[in-house]
């Protein structure tokens, strides 16, 4: 738990994610190939639900214990079974950062904030919210923070393949936040990993299904 967290850097700007946040000090990866043209992946990332990724609830159940039966509102931690996981995170917390059609989706979310804003009023907290946009959270260097963003980047890798890679990555802006994000991120890393995995096998088999 208390392992130093080193920066990495992205050698040269290549994605979106890249762009976005080139540092970071928390991260992890995953890829898959698809028999699928590269619209038909996209389109599979935007439509794949909770309940076709294998243990998405329970893992995140896990991460967020609730009562049976009991109502939360929706997040990507408490997705309706049946409503695109993409559109959970969105009003869940996450902002889209960026979307290259055919390329690249990147969401980004604020995971760790200082005291003094989460002690903000209710409607004062709405509308920093409101007013925060993709580019004031690339340029966010303020201490106490841990920014996270995740990408989808498809690759034509031509003869009707495609290759699906999922990265997620957090930075945190001071030592404080760096240490308290670590103990988190170590206790949650293997379901954050086997649930990214089984996140990309239920794209793949959507896409390669062509299920609307």
């Amino acid at each position: 738990m208390t392992l130093p967290a080193p920066t990495q850097q992205a050698a040269a700007p290549a994605t979106r994610l890249d762009t976005f946040l080139p540092a970071w000090q928390f991260g992890e990866h995953h890829e898959t190939r698809i028999h699928a043209s590269p619209a038909r992946v996209e389109a599979a990332i935007r439509a794949v639900t909770a309940k076709e990724i294998f243990l998405f609830q329970t893992l995140t159940w896990i991460r967020s214990p609730r009562l049976p039966g009991s109502r939360r509102p929706a997040s990507i931690l408490a997705a309706a079974g049946d409503r695109p996981i993409l559109a959970s995170a969105l009003r869940g917390g996450f902002m889209m950062l960026a979307e290259e059609p055919g390329r690249e989706v990147v969401l980004g979310m604020l995971v760790m904030v200082p005291d003094e804003l989460r002690r903000l009023p209710s409607a004062e907290r709405q509308r920093l919210r409101a007013a925060f946009t993709p580019e004031r959270f690339a340029m966010l260097a303020s201490p106490g923070y841990a920014k996270a963003a995740m990408n989808f980047l498809i690759t034509d890798e031509g003869n009707g393949w495609v290759r699906l890679d999922t990265e997620t990555r957090v930075v945190a802006t001071s030592d404080g936040a760096r240490r308290r994000f670590a103990a988190y991120w170590r206790v949650i890393y293997p379901g954050s990993s086997l649930l990214r995995r089984t996140w990309l096998a239920a794209i793949r088999k959507r896409a390669e299904a062509g299920t609307p």
